[in-house]
């Protein structure tokens, strides 16, 4: 069967394969004696993404989504990241890069079936890169998309099913395989840049790829490809005028205060509330008072009727980060004998980010290795001494404040990235062989200015014989000197490392001609040593800086496996596949994991697929190392708000998600994860034109190493409370952390269908035309843990492991491409569905408008890009592109943590109109 939109023309160095059962295997071994004294066919020098088997037929048993370079260009897209992130696949537990004051802020990770990027196995040419240095949420491993040069990629494929079997255990989700180019001749000059339609988030970008010598002529080519850029920063206050996405006042659109997750400083009854500019205080009686100043130091109107000063948190943060950064990718080749070359390739990516949040808080809660602190209430309570000239009482009261006079919380990450690959390949007798080793390695460096360290806090404010004097908060603070500032917020620091090392060795060969083509077997082995550490940030380990959630990690991996694959043609119709890969770490796990599939092809234009894969994931040290994490996470308190409904004593505000810190312990006794995954599909090619492909796949995972399920430990009392109790009833008062460790105890259940239909439509003078679409639809994502069960599929769930982002049920992208002499022009519409606003199905809901009705849903977002290209000459082409074009804005999102008011999904719609111009030169 043809397939016009999956021709791989050249070769990958390593595939993901497609097995066979021990009954296959047997009987591809009888038709091999049947017909030994036959000579094997030779086979067509193609690789096909989904085996390390050539063959002629491009069609696997295995849904692979195979995409151009001019697909990617058409979006406007700056970089691979960005592109992947648009993918109906990709799903809850994606990493963007907007999200710079997570975990893992600076870098960029893709999350296929939305099983998390730690699950979603990244390649770059066939083998692995060294994982990100910070950890996502602490806990999941994952690789950076942001350090490979997009001018570099030839395609990317992006394989949906479960890949176990050949590229290693983890490859739970699927791959994301990205290919550069494998040899270049001449040089390509390109620049862009990029505006949004408020005159912001500049892009600047540059790219330049040289190459020389022929394979063929001279027996050897070698070749640069370097990318440098610079994005500005987007701050958040300067879409004030986009209705809600900048500003953290929502009372304009049905919601009060208390409802405005991002607008601080309220009075609500509750202790923690009253963060302000001005500062607050608890009267000796219990009552809450905010000290003077506000007019001066809060622009927001009306005021809090209840005393607070509240203030809009959004003129401090980030919307987009400043980043600025250079990608190098080379790569040479020798040719030798008669058909074996030697390669080589290196790269090196270096990135600095910059991200800025709000003013951080005196007060709160947070954790270390110690336990948790309590910075709100008993004996650890930041207080106000008797003589500090902002106390008007005659004894040491507690107070909340938001530092305004230090300024936003600052986040530097640099990181280098390096990879160097040295290997062989070609042919020996029947054989093609292909060894290589692989060393690379990430070095991140995490600075933070801006933040506040407990002890020197409590110093300035409680004791008035302080060696770095009295801290006057709020109105009066520009008397303080930049020597107290230097005392209270130090800057503080993190270092990371990765280094990966591997060496692999793969044969493959024509064994015997069968009914319907060559019997291909593949054999390989692979070594490999992966190390991760992180040290904490700078008095993190003592639990002394306000409000930062400590994570450490160290450790190594070694792994040692083996693999074969056979591809057995049966009939002219029927295809038949197996592999069985043994994955053995060093640690003591381990495991033999197959994968099976099929191919019917009872007619020219139509084709059933399907697969059955296992696959394991084992520990990472961030889990089962030495370390810990103490994170921040928002939960629903079923004490002070049962079944929705608030407690005596307790207000709306008390119901939805309330922030509270999640302190996490890592675990030695944590086993692999397991997972069986499954496929079934058909290709329809009814004209020459037209293709069509459905596959519907699920995929099982059990044994889950996650976090311990913060209801269950709210539940279980496994948790600290505040002080504000509820009519005076013990363990009733506000939660501040919860207490996990990481456990075996949850498995998920995720199915749905994906669609990609694709048409040609030659238009004769007028050029041609091509449509495409791509769907998602998820029916199922199920959780299971402590014998509950709970389906996000289509609501603002799973909030312990996605941001708070949410399940769409659907992702589409439909595009059309007009070709005509020296133009070519594009459109894509992006749609996400709508999402519950509830925390799972028939769950509780997550944000209520002021009137106490819940908010139902987040609605469904739809943009459009368009973009075109003109080739002015042989040699000069000119670029656009409008992402955006009709500037939607992205809905009102309450609930999610990601971002303000937004949820990171639509990010487009929170920046706006952008666009692009780009220009690119070929020097013959």
């Amino acid at each position: 069967m043809k397939h016009p939109t999956r021709i791989r023309s050249n070769r990958l160095s390593s595939a993901i394969c497609l097995t066979i059962t021990p009954a296959l295997l047997a009987a591809a071994a009888s038709s091999a004696i049947a017909q030994e004294s036959e000579k094997p066919t030779t086979l067509d020098r193609v690789t096909v993404t989904g085996s390390n088997i050539p063959r002629t037929d491009t069609e696997t048993p295995s849904p692979v989504q195979v995409i151009t370079r001019q697909e990617i260009d058409r979006t406007g897209k700056g970089n691979v990241a960005e592109y992947l992130q648009t993918l109906t696949a990709d799903g809850a537990g994606s990493i963007p890069k907007t999200f710079g004051n997570g975990f893992a802020g600076g870098g960029a990770g893709i999350s296929l079936r939305g099983l998390g990027a730690g699950s979603t196995l990244v390649l770059l040419n066939g083998r692995r890169m060294a994982t990100y240095g910070l950890a996502d949420d602490g806990q999941k491993v994952f690789t950076d998309l942001s350090t490979i040069p997009l001018d570099a990629v030839e395609r990317i494929d992006v394989l949906k099913d479960g890949a176990s079997a050949i590229y290693g255990s983890d490859a739970i989700a699927g791959v994301v395989n990205i290919i550069l180019r494998s040899d270049f001749t001449g040089a390509i000059l390109r620049g862009s840049y990029g505006l949004s339609g408020d005159s912001d988030g500049d892009q600047r970008k540059a790219t330049l790829t040289a190459g020389t010598g022929s394979l063929a002529e001279d027996g050897w080519n070698a070749f640069f490809s370097l990318d440098v850029g610079k994005s500005d920063a987007i701050r958040t206050s300067d879409r004030r005028d986009r209705k809600w996405i900048g500003t953290g006042d929502l009372r304009r659109w049905g919601y009060d205060i208390d409802g405005s997750q991002f607008l601080g400083g309220a009075f609500n009854g509750t202790a923690g509330q009253g963060s302000s500019p001005t500062g607050s205080i608890y009267a000796p009686d219990g009552t809450i008072e905010s000290l003077p100043g506000c007019a001066a130091l809060s622009s927001v109107t009306p005021q809090d009727s209840r005393g607070g000063c509240v203030w809009d948190q959004t003129q401090f943060r980030d919307l987009a980060p400043e980043e600025k950064y250079v990608n190098l990718f080379t790569r040479a080749t020798f040719a030798f004998g008669d058909s074996s070359e030697a390669y080589v390739e290196m790269g090196y990516s270096k990135k600095q980010t910059r991200f800025q949040n709000t003013p951080s808080n005196i007060s709160g809660s947070w954790g270390y290795p110690g336990g948790p602190v309590n910075a709100n209430s008993g004996p650890g309570a930041v207080m106000l001494g008797p003589d500090h000239p902002d106390n008007p009482y005659d004894e040491a009261v507690r107070v909340r404040y938001s530092a305004f006079d230090v300024g936003p919380r600052v986040t530097n990450n640099t990181n280098e990235f390096f990879r160097f690959l040295a290997g062989v390949k070609g042919t020996w007798g029947d054989w093609d062989y292909d060894t290589a080793y692989l060393h690379s390695s990430t070095n991140l460096v995490n600075k933070r200015d801006g933040f506040l360290r407990y002890s020197a806090v409590r110093c300035v404010l409680e004791d008035p014989n302080c060696a770095a004097g009295v801290w006057n908060i709020g109105q009066g603070s520009e008397s303080n000197p930049q020597s107290l500032y230097d005392y209270i917020s130090p800057t503080i620091s993190a270092r990371a490392k990765s280094e990966l090392d591997m060496f692999d060795f793969k044969v493959s060969r024509s064994l015997a001609d069968l009914a319907g083509g060559p019997l291909g077997l593949a054999l390989g082995t692979e070594w490999r040593k992966t190390s991760n550490s992180l040290t904490p940030q700078t008095y993190t380990d003592q639990g002394d800086i306000i409000g930062l959630g400590y994570s450490a990690y160290d450790g190594t991996q070694n792994v040692y496996a083996a693999y074969a694959e056979l591809s057995a043609p049966v009939l002219q119709q029927l295809e038949l596949n197996a592999a069985i890969r043994y994955d053995k770490y060093e640690s003591g796990d381990g495991a033999v994991k197959p994968k099976v599939g099929f191919k019917w092809n009872p007619s020219e234009w139509f084709a059933l697929r399907g697969t059955y894969a296992e696959g394991f994931r084992a520990p990472n040290p961030a889990e089962n190392g030495d370390g810990g994490l103490a994170a921040f996470s928002r939960a629903n308190d079923p004490v002070r708000c049962p079944n929705g409904t608030p407690a005596p004593g307790a207000t709306q505000a008390d119901c939805g998600l309330q922030p509270v810190a999640i302190i996490t312990r890592p675990n030695k006794d944590l086993k692999p994860e397991e997972s069986k995954s499954y496929s079934l599909g058909i290709v329809l090619q009814p004209t020459r034109t037209t293709s069509v492909t459905i596959d519907a796949w699920r995929i099982k995972r059990t044994d889950e190493i996650a976090q311990g399920d913060t209801s269950a430990a709210i539940l279980a009392g496994n948790v600290l409370r505040d002080t504000n109790l509820l009519n005076g009833v013990p363990g009733t008062g506000s939660i501040l952390a919860v207490n996990t460790s990481y456990v075996n105890a949850a498995q998920s259940e995720v199915e749905g269908v994906d669609l990609d239909i694709r048409q040609d439509i030659p238009l004769g003078n007028a050029g041609d035309l091509r449509l495409d679409a791509q769907w998602s639809h998820t029916s199922k994502f199920e959780r299971t843990d402590g014998g509950d069960t709970s389906d996000y599929a289509g609501t603002h769930g799973n909030c312990d492991v996605t941001n708070c982002i949410g399940t769409p049920k659907d992702r589409g992208n439909f595009g059309v491409t007009w070709n005509y002499d020296a133009w070519s022009v594009s459109g894509i519409v992006n749609y996400i569905a709508k999402m519950e606003n509830k925390d799972k199905r028939g769950g509780d809901y997550l944000s209520f408008y002021a009137n106490g009705d819940p908010v139902k849903e987040i609605p469904s977002f739809t943009t459009f890009d368009l973009s075109g290209r003109w080739n002015v000459t042989e040699a000069f082409e000119l670029s656009a592109s409008v992402q955006n074009v009709f500037d939607r804005i992205a809905p009102l999102d309450p609930a999610t943590y990601g971002a303000i008011n937004y949820n990171p999904l639509h990010y487009s719609g929170a920046v706006g109109r952008y666009f692009t111009l780009g220009a690119k030169y070929t020097f013959k």
